[in-house]
């Protein structure tokens, strides 16, 4: 899989963050599209998606695609839930595949909002599981791939162990009414300039 990770360019290579605005534009769908479907044609990469791409940007990239986007890989867990991108994937055969399903904690924009929720923790409990797994079994009921991300290997262990179980429909229901707050934002890494500030108000 070989996916667009942001949908915007650098105008030269960088090796920190944050960037000079002068280096900074819109990405050209259009011609990074065609390199992709280059790439996939070639044999190159198996199939080709994006990353953080909003309904008006996929329905952008889908407008000029001979190859649809098979992944848009997106912030997901149950405090962004992700709910109207989800449902245009859906009615257009994107999947998704959701990264920081834990928060991400130990990254410039993560911390331990997931496995500190107080609902998350309640079902945990009474379940004799933990709000990780019960995080990602939420992300996993919700029909999308998981990339979730730990050095540790009984965290490692435990994030297997969601399969042989279900969220209850009253838990589900529990878990929808959770405020929702976007954890990772451009703007925090690549620097709060006004492309960066309105891809954030947009995905």
């Amino acid at each position: 899989m070989y996916l667009i990770h942001l949908p915007l360019k650098l105008s030269q290579e960088i090796r920190k963050t944050p960037v000079p605005k002068e280096i900074l534009m819109p990405l050209d769908i259009k011609s990074v599209w065609e390199g992709m479907e280059e790439c996939q044609r070639l044999g190159l990469t198996k199939a080709i998606g994006v990353s953080n791409f909003s309904p008006r940007m996929l329905e952008e990239t889908l407008a000029i695609a001979e190859i649809p986007p098979a992944v848009n890989q997106v912030e997901m867990n149950p405090l962004w839930q992700q709910k109207k991108l989800r449902e245009y994937c859906n009615a257009k055969g994107i999947h998704i595949t959701a990264y920081s399903p834990l928060g991400a904690n130990g990254t410039k924009w993560g911390d331990n909002r997931i496995v500190e929720c107080d609902v998350l923790e309640d079902i945990a409990k009474a379940r004799g599981k933990t709000s990780a797994q019960v995080s990602l079994r939420w992300v996993y009921e919700q029909g999308v791939s998981i990339v979730a991300k730990s050095f540790n290997k009984e965290r490692m262990k435990q994030n297997l162990e969601i399969f042989d179980w279900s969220l209850t429909e009253e838990e589900l229901e529990r878990i929808s009414q959770l405020p929702q707050r976007k954890g990772f934002l451009i703007s925090s890494i690549i620097g709060a300039h006004d492309l960066t500030l309105q891809l954030d108000d947009e995905i």
